[in-house]
């Protein structure tokens, strides 16, 4: 007696799940390769390296502008290439422009959505980018003229599928990247609001990137739900490196000044520091008392502090060599949801959830 034969649609069917499992062993296979290849490189930890370098001294660092006039959390902010103002973004839906020595404000727009997440400084000064729960990227020509209508002027250029968490122009005003909660980054064309070049690969909402410093080519850094940290090739949308030691999401991320490593700063309470040319993780900057997680990071101008701001108001100063902290900030009511060190490294600005933002020198 013949088995009546099977449909071929099962036997397909049955083929195909054989082989998504193969290739899942397979994966796992080659990723603990890759995880041993990568432990045989791991000789030294970089406080060992730097043990005879000296240390740091104390040094004071102090609040010496507060600028208030946001209704609601501060949730993202940028310098100016000029070293002077600065476009900040916040719940209530405006995005304001400062001057930070005289803390005046320059120009206002009020989004049509609330959380305005993201904003970026155009490097000609000429303009500012932002966006947040409408899903697009737009960017606002700045004129001299104080009285004009900016939102008249307005240009969407990025349309994602879900909010979007971070932007910045690539070294002209012709482009921006943007990351956003729809898992992926995409680069756009700010003329036409064309897409020129999408970036998968992460397996959640992307929250944070940054570019390469200019001169070391065309890379970014982005970091996400998914705990990971993935490096892009912008020319070919792949990507490049990835590295995954968080325990939990990654909400900023920052290269080095010289191009060579970058910095991320996580929910897990924790900054970490990745050295691209080993492939690896090589610090983490964390203290049994730190329980609360990172929002954002930056290094200072000679790459040697790394400040993070935190969710319990303070921010941390790290000397990025010795895995130590240099000094604890207090000032802050709430907690700091963004950090930038200014583009002449002589202070830094924090906004806050208090609804203020502070400038530190």
């Amino acid at each position: 007696m013949r088995s009546p034969p099977i449909p071929e649609m099962a036997t397909q069917e049955v083929q195909l799940n054989e082989t998504l499992a193969h290739l899942k062993t397979e994966s796992e296979t080659l990723k603990t390769k890759l995880e041993e290849e990568r432990a045989k490189l791991h000789d030294v930890e970089l406080h060992q390296v730097a043990e005879k370098v000296e240390a740091l001294g104390q040094f004071v660092m102090k609040t010496r502008r507060t600028l208030k006039g946001h209704g609601n959390k501060v949730l993202c902010m940028d310098w100016c290439k000029d070293k002077r103002r600065i476009v900040s973004s916040s719940q209530d839906g405006k995005v304001i422009v400062w001057d930070a020595f005289t803390t005046n404000k320059e120009h206002a727009v009020t989004m049509p959505c609330t959380w305005v997440m993201a904003c970026a400084y155009a490097p000609s000064g000429c303009a500012v980018a932002c966006g947040g729960l409408d899903n697009k990227c737009s960017v606002y020509p700045l004129s001299l003229d104080k009285n004009e209508n900016l939102a008249a002027k307005k240009k969407s250029v990025a349309m994602h599928t879900n909010y979007l968490s971070a932007c910045s122009f690539t070294n002209s005003d012709m482009q921006i990247l943007t990351s956003s909660g729809d898992g992926t980054c995409a680069l756009w064309d700010v003329e036409s609001g064309q897409l020129l070049q999408s970036f998968h690969g992460h397996a959640a909402d992307v929250l944070c990137l940054d570019l390469a410093p200019s001169e070391t080519g065309n890379t970014f850094v982005s970091g996400g739900c998914d705990k990971k940290a993935n490096v892009w090739d912008m020319r070919s949308g792949q990507c490049i490196q990835s590295f995954e030691t968080h325990e939990s999401d990654i909400n900023s991320v920052r290269y080095y000044p010289s191009g060579d490593a970058f910095a991320s700063g996580s929910d897990d309470a924790t900054c970490r520091l990745y050295d691209l040319r080993a492939d690896r993780e090589v610090a983490i900057y964390s203290k049994e008392s730190i329980i609360f997680g990172v929002s954002s990071v930056d290094f200072s101008l000679s790459g040697r502090l790394l400040f993070g701001g935190y969710n319990d108001y303070t921010i941390n100063v790290w000397d990025v060599l010795k895995g130590t902290r240099v000094s604890i900030l207090f000032g802050h009511e709430n907690r700091v949801s963004t950090l930038r060190v200014s583009p002449d490294g002589t202070a830094f600005c924090t906004g806050s959830w208090d609804h203020t933002l502070r400038i530190w020198a």
